[in-house]
């Protein structure tokens, strides 16, 4: 079977309102396709202000301490852990 040739797009909102409306199905031939992974590709971050107690600060900063890391690393760490919990209990919640 002959796949549809993708269009150029002039930016990527004209690339997004397409794909929104089409299935890649008729672009690409997915029986085809192999797993890629990207081992180097970093996560996109954004700057946040964020006020804490200074006690949770001090806590923190004698946490990674004791683990010889930089303290907002630990905190992001923390942090994701964290919300990986919730996430997962609320969906054993809905199942």
């Amino acid at each position: 079977m002959t796949k549809k040739q993708v269009p150029a797009f002039k930016n990527e909102d004209e690339e997004r309102a397409f794909w929104a409306t089409h299935d890649s199905a008729e672009f690409v031939d997915w029986s085809k396709a192999k797993r890629a992974v990207f081992p180097n590709l970093k996560p996109s971050t954004k700057t946040i202000s964020l006020r804490l107690p200074e006690s949770i600060i001090a806590a923190l900063k004698v946490l990674a301490n004791k683990r010889d890391v930089p303290y907002q690393s630990l905190l992001k760490v923390l942090l994701a852990e964290k919300v990986e919990q919730e996430l997962r209990h609320g969906q054993a919640k809905t199942a």
